[in-house]
């Protein structure tokens, strides 16, 4: 692996303090290379919400480190058997790398695709996912042969540009065009007597996301993924905050999700929001994102930024948040590979 460096796999259950201490150097590093202006997860934090361990997926990582400091690090994952999302995902292996600029053209990336073939065939699969957002990234992958297949973004809102008088209309808009739906806010975790109800039904609305050409599977969300969900949350002291709308015979109709962090308190990251296709064209989007935002603006009134991701072929959400002020701050696109066409470059790789 590019000569004398080595891959070496890390579990995180059992690293001691000279890996945290490099880890969080390493990402400290990448993340003001790739996101600047974004607050530092405490590292305490970071390290709670690693070692909450996914029941759901197998998960691996990697690093390769030279004189003490990590200048590689790979992450990849894919579902366990038993989920209720094996059958239509246990094609799919997903993975994220990164290696520091200055070590850069020196086959350190290309040494991560051996890695990903033994992955993929250890479990199975036949499609690896991939994601860039830089020149780089782009570069890298086009080398690698895989293709994009979807392009999203984040956006950003800022919260002094907010029309506050035309959301408080959404509102309004919204209540008077469906007077027998109810809106919902739920500060903090949703309570596990709505588990068993709230969970198929956002599996719904998740499965509606465009997702353009990328290979996918089903997305199912049941209870017990909900306790896990939350068990992150909890061990990186995010505070969720959940408005939906119900409608006369119970059916959720719409849902939108923030989070919230005291390390983060300026800015606010927008989750999923969704709206079921049967309840489409009654204005529920921009009524519970407008409730939403209100709702927060009371809360917690030193919030400058909401953040939220989006893809690119999603023009009635792009459209609402455009309205309300969102504007891209960055953009990505995701690509895949199959099995064979990394088992290829990874054979092109090895001397004659």
């Amino acid at each position: 692996m590019s000569n004398e460096l080595t891959a070496v796999g890390v579990d995180v259950m059992t690293a001691g303090r000279d890996f945290w201490e490099r880890y969080h150097e390493y990402r400290r590093a990448r993340q003001k290379d790739e996101r600047p202006d974004d607050p530092v997860r405490p590292d305490e934090l970071e390290e709670k919400r690693l070692i909450c361990t996914d029941p759901f997926e197998f998960e691996y990582r990697y690093e390769v480190v030279r004189d003490g400091a990590i200048i590689s690090m790979f992450g990849g994952k894919t579902v366990r058997p038993g989920n209720p999302e094996y059958e239509s995902n246990k094609h799919l292996f997903w993975t994220d790398f990164y290696v520091r600029p200055g070590e850069r053209r020196r086959g350190i990336g290309a040494s991560w695709l051996p890695v990903i073939l033994e992955l993929m065939d250890r479990h199975g699969c036949t499609i690896v996912s991939m994601a860039a957002e830089d020149k780089p990234g782009y570069a890298f992958l086009r080398w690698a042969g895989a293709q994009a297949k979807f392009s999203g973004a984040e956006n950003r809102l800022r919260i002094a540009d907010v029309d506050w008088a035309m959301l408080e209309r959404w509102v309004k808009e919204g209540q008077g065009r469906s007077p027998g739906t109810k809106l919902e806010i739920h500060d903090g975790l949703l309570p596990e007597s709505m588990w068993a109800e709230f969970a198929p039904q956002l599996s719904t609305m998740l499965n509606t996301i465009p997702w353009e050409g990328l290979d996918h599977g089903d997305i199912v969300v049941t209870p017990e993924h909900m306790r896990y969900h939350n068990d992150r949350l909890a061990a990186g002291r995010e505070t969720p905050h959940t408005v939906l709308t119900r409608e006369p015979d119970g059916t959720m109709s719409s849902v939108t999700d923030v989070t919230w962090a005291a390390y983060r308190s300026t800015i606010v990251h927008q989750e999923f929001t969704g709206v079921l296709p049967s309840a489409r064209g009654r204005g529920l989007g921009k009524w519970i994102k407008a409730a939403m935002l209100l709702h927060l603006r009371e809360l917690y009134p030193d919030i400058q930024w909401v953040a939220t991701a989006n893809a690119g072929s999603n023009a009635p959400m792009l459209a609402i948040n455009k309205r309300i002020g969102f504007r891209q701050y960055r953009a990505g696109k995701e690509y895949q590979m199959t099995r064979d066409q990394v088992a290829a470059r990874t054979r092109s790789l090895k001397p004659a």
